[in-house]
C-alpha cells in the first residue's frame, strides 16, 4: 500500500507539473504576450510611441495612437506579470507565486484572484457535494435493487430508465425543472441567493438535481454491472448456503466488492464537475468557478485563467488520488500490495 502511495503521489506531481507548464505556455508562447494580458480596448505601443512620451519627447495630446494613460497601464501590467524577463523565468516565477499561495491580480477587476477564488469556488463545491450526494442516493439502492432483480421486469424498466435519463441534455432537463418547479409550481428561486445557508440550500437543490440525474443513471449500469459479477463469486453462494437473508448478503457482503468501478467514475466525475458546472451555472446565475473561469476568457483576464485552471487540475488529480487510497479499504489486497 505504501508503495501504490508514493506512486501516486510521483504521478500527482508529475501530472500537476504537466498541467501548469499548459496553461502557462497557451497564454505566453505567443509572439506578443502583452496582447492577451491588456484588456479589451487598450492599445499595444506598435509604433514605439510610449519610449517617445517616457523620453518627454511626446505627449498624448498628439494623438498618434497612444497616450499617458495606456502608457501606465501597459507599464503596470508588464511589471506584474514579469514580461520582460524570457519564457522560463516567468513560469518559474508564476509557479513560485502559485506554490506559495499569491495568485496574481485580476487585469480587469485589479482584485486578488485568491480573493475570487475564494468567493466562487465554495460556492461550486456546495454544488458538486450536493450532486454527488443525490446522485450515490439514488444510485447505490436503485443499483442494487436492479442486480437483485437482473433481467426481470424491474431491471428491464430501469434499464430504460437510466439510458432515457442519460439522453437528456443537462441544459434542457435544467430549463424544464426551472420552469416547473421555478416559475410554475414555484417551490424553488429561479436564481441564486446565498441569505443564509437554507435559502443557499434551496437555489442550489434544482441545480444539483439537474447534475445528479445523469450521473445517478451512470452510477446505477455501473454498480448493476459489477453486483451481477460478484453474486455468481464463490463467497455470495456460501452465504445463502448458511442461511443468510438476501438483504444481508447484498449489503454487507456483495456491495462492498462491487464499488471500484463506480469510485473510479466518482472521482473522475467529481473533478470533472469543479469545472464542468458552466451551463448549469449560467442558467441559474449562480457565481461559481465555472462561470467565472469563461467570463475571465470573455474580458481577457489571464491571470484568472491561469489560476483557475491551476486551482481545477489541482483539485482533479488530488480527488483521484483519494480515490486511489478508497482502494485498499475496499480491497484488502490492495492495502497487502
Amino acid at each position: 500500500m505504501r508503495q501504490l502511495i508514493l506512486q501516486r503521489l510521483a504521478l500527482l506531481i508529475l501530472v500537476m507539473f504537466a498541467v501548469t507548464i499548459a496553461t502557462f505556455a497557451s497564454i505566453n508562447l505567443s509572439d506578443t504576450p502583452l496582447k492577451n494580458f491588456i484588456a479589451a480596448g487598450a492599445e499595444l505601443d506598435t509604433n514605439g510611441h510610449c519610449d517617445a512620451i517616457r523620453a518627454g519627447e511626446m505627449d498624448d495630446t498628439q494623438q498618434l495612437g497612444q497616450n499617458v494613460g495606456d502608457c501606465e497601464y501597459i507599464d503596470r501590467i508588464k511589471a506584474e506579470n514579469n514580461l520582460d524577463d524570457d519564457i522560463f523565468t516567468r513560469y518559474g516565477s508564476w509557479l513560485g507565486d502559485i506554490a506559495s499561495g499569491d495568485l496574481g491580480t485580476s487585469t480587469t477587476s485589479r482584485l486578488e484572484v485568491s480573493s475570487i477564488l475564494k468567493d466562487r469556488l465554495p460556492i461550486t463545491i456546495r454544488l458538486v457535494v450536493m450532486t454527488q450526494i443525490i446522485a450515490i442516493g439514488v444510485a447505490v439502492p436503485w443499483g442494487l435493487a436492479a442486480a437483485y432483480r437482473a433481467n426481470r421486469g424491474f431491471d428491464r424498466v430501469s434499464t430504460f430508465a437510466s439510458f432515457g435519463l442519460l439522453s437528456i441534455p443537462n441544459f434542457a432537463l435544467a430549463v424544464i425543472l426551472l420552469y416547473i418547479f421555478g416559475i410554475r409550481l414555484q417551490w424553488f428561486p429561479t436564481r441564486y441567493s446565498n441569505n443564509g445557508w437554507y435559502d443557499e440550500l434551496k437555489s442550489l437543490f434544482i441545480p444539483a438535481i439537474t447534475l445528479g440525474v445523469g450521473l445517478s443513471a451512470t452510477y446505477q449500469r455501473l454498480l448493476r454491472t459489477d453486483l451481477i459479477t460478484t453474486l455468481q463469486d464463490d463467497f455470495v453462494h456460501m452465504a445463502r448456503a448458511k442461511g443468510m437473508p438476501d438483504r444481508h448478503i447484498m449489503y454487507r457482503h456483495a456491495l462492498r466488492p462491487s464499488m471500484f468501478s463506480l469510485v473510479t467514475v466518482f472521482g473522475v466525475n467529481t473533478g470533472a464537475l469543479l469545472g464542468g458546472t458552466l451551463v448549469i451555472e449560467t442558467i441559474f446565475s449562480i457565481p461559481g468557478v465555472g462561470r467565472e473561469l469563461v467570463e475571465a476568457v470573455i474580458r481577457t483576464d489571464p491571470p484568472v485563467v491561469m489560476a483557475f485552471v491551476a486551482v481545477i487540475a489541482a483539485g482533479f488529480v488530488i480527488i483521484n488520488f483519494l480515490v486511489d487510497l478508497l482502494y485498499g479499504w475496499l480491497d484488502p489486497r490492495v492495502r497487502s500490495s
